[in-house]
Formats: structure tokens, sequence, C-alpha cells
């Protein structure tokens, strides 16, 4: 059973952390990052797959994160290593799988069916393991509706901006230009799905103003999030996307207006000068768990 509620939890950011070294991994919730994004990939060394997987499944098993979802990022599946990473992270009750280097529903379908047969095989409930995608090449960038739809596991699709800009021969500026198409591409593609759409990294710990206004940006092209890097970029992030008090209060009387006139058969009318009709509903309730989860929320609904 797909648990919807969690599909849809939040996830503002999403911090990697390198599955080999347990100094990254034993206790990175004091950060307080949404997800928590183990990697098995590109971050561990050819020769240390066996004891990075050992080690994330100790820590998995025994460490309690304090509400950070768990994500594992496995190896490709061009490789020999992703089946053996499902079953470690299935059998330690991992929340999240992401897939790497996604072009197509295909792939998603492969992975899903691993991660089925892992369920049953530690006795784990059938379709308690979630699955996003990382979108690292021009044509997984094209396929992303397809990606965004091929199981009813995926929570949401994930820029991979190095790759993907390799794949345009081009190069990060920092300007967000080369990334402009990709990420509206994304966006739209991840809605009309209804799943979700996280943004790629960004590398220049030296610049975190830079990093500030690329937050903003994405925040406003309407991503659910921002991969991070370092815990420096978390707290910046969850700023950016705290509401003001303005929003706050506009979400309330939407809401309250809306289910006030929903229930007397009026479907039009204006809050605070402002046409507003049922499509509003949505984006005030998002606001107000924004709120919430950034502690700034003090009312009742």
């Amino acid at each position: 059973m797909i648990n919807e509620q969690k599909k849809k939890r939040l996830r503002r950011s999403m911090m990697f952390l390198n599955g080999q070294k347990p100094s990254l991994i034993k206790d990175p919730y004091i950060y307080k990052a949404d997800s928590l994004m183990f990697d098995l990939e590109d971050a561990v060394a050819a020769t240390a797959k066996d004891t990075a997987r050992f080690s994330l499944y100790h820590a998995l098993t025994t460490i309690d994160y304090r509400g950070s979802e768990k994500v594992c990022r496995i190896n490709g599946l061009d490789t020999d290593l992703w089946k053996e990473d499902i079953r470690c992270v299935v059998a330690a009750d991992i929340e999240v799988i992401r897939i790497p280097k996604c072009e197509n529903a295909e792939m998603v379908r492969q992975v899903e069916a691993e991660v089925l047969k892992a369920e049953k095989e530690f006795g784990k409930e059938e379709g308690q393991t979630l699955l996003m995608a990382a979108l690292e090449s021009a044509k997984g960038v094209l396929n992303a509706y397809e990606v965004c739809t091929a199981s009813p596991r995926m929570i949401g699709i994930a820029l991979s901006g190095g790759d993907y800009t390799k794949d345009l021969q081009t190069t990060i500026t920092g300007t967000g230009v080369e990334l402009m198409g990709a990420r509206q591409h994304m966006i739209i593609a991840a809605r009309a799905a209804g799943v979700q759409c996280f943004d790629t990294i960004w590398s220049n710990l030296d610049d975190m103003e830079g990093f500030r206004k690329d937050v903003e940006t994405i925040k406003k092209m309407g991503f659910d999030g921002k991969s991070c890097i370092n815990p420096r970029q978390i707290d910046i992030v969850h700023d950016i996307y705290t509401p003001t008090q303005k929003d706050i209060i506009f979400a309330e009387k939407v809401i309250k207006e809306i289910d006030d006139k929903k229930a007397k058969g009026i479907g039009v009318f204006t809050v605070d000068g402002k046409m507003i009709d049922i499509a509003f509903y949505d984006g005030a309730k998002r606001t107000i768990m924004l709120a919430k989860a950034s502690g700034v929320y003090k009312g009742d609904l």
C-alpha cells in the first residue's frame, strides 16, 4: 500500500551524505534537513562499495534520525551494484530510493521490480519504499513526464546539473541560464504528473549570496526544494521557503473563505481585493504547511 501522505511530505532541503563515511552518517539530523540523501554512488570509491553498504545498513537500523526523511542514492543501472544496494537499504527500512541517471520509464520499472522483490524477501510492507529519479541527461529531461508517471511509488524528479550540462556541451555558470530549459520542463512535467520536483546542487561554497539568489529563483519557478551539499546551505533554503506573515494571513483567509463559500455554493469571490476560486485552495494549504514546518505558524488550520 502506497502512503500518499508520505509521498507529499515537505522536502525543502535534501542533504547529500557520503554513505562510506560513518562520521557523516551518524548524526546528520542535527542540521535539520527535511531529507537526508545517503549516497552509495559517486561519493563512494569503487573499492569501498561493500563497506559503504555495511556502514549504511548499520546506521539506518540503529540511529534515530529524528524526523528527517531517509533517502538513498543507489548505484547506476549500468553497473552490477544497484540490486544489492536495493536489498541493503530496503532491509534497513529506507524511505526513498533515488535512481541515478534515469532516462526513461523502463528504468523506473526495473528498480520498482527489485524493490518489491526485496520487500517480500525481508518481510516489509509492500509499497513502503518510495522512489525518485535523478535526470542527468538531455534524454532524461525530455522524458521527464514518462519518468514521473512510471510508478505509483514515485515522489518526484531531481535535476543533476553537472552531468546535464556536460550532455549539453556547456558548463555550470552560476547564472542559471544553462539550466533554464531543463528546470522549466521538469517543473511542468512534475506538476502534470502530480509529483514533486527538486533542483540541483550549488557547488560553490564560497558564494553563499549566489546560492541564496539561486534558491530564490527556483522557489519562484515552483520547485519543492533544493539539493544541498553543506549544512550551511540548509538554513538559507529553509529561510527562503518560510512564508512571511503576510503570506500566512492571506492563506488563512483564502482557506476559510473557500470553505465557507463552497458550503454556500459560491465558486468565485474576492479576498483582499483579489479574485479567488477553488484553484487557490491547494496553494494556500501549502503555505500553511510550510509555515508550520518552519515554526512560524501559530494558527489553528
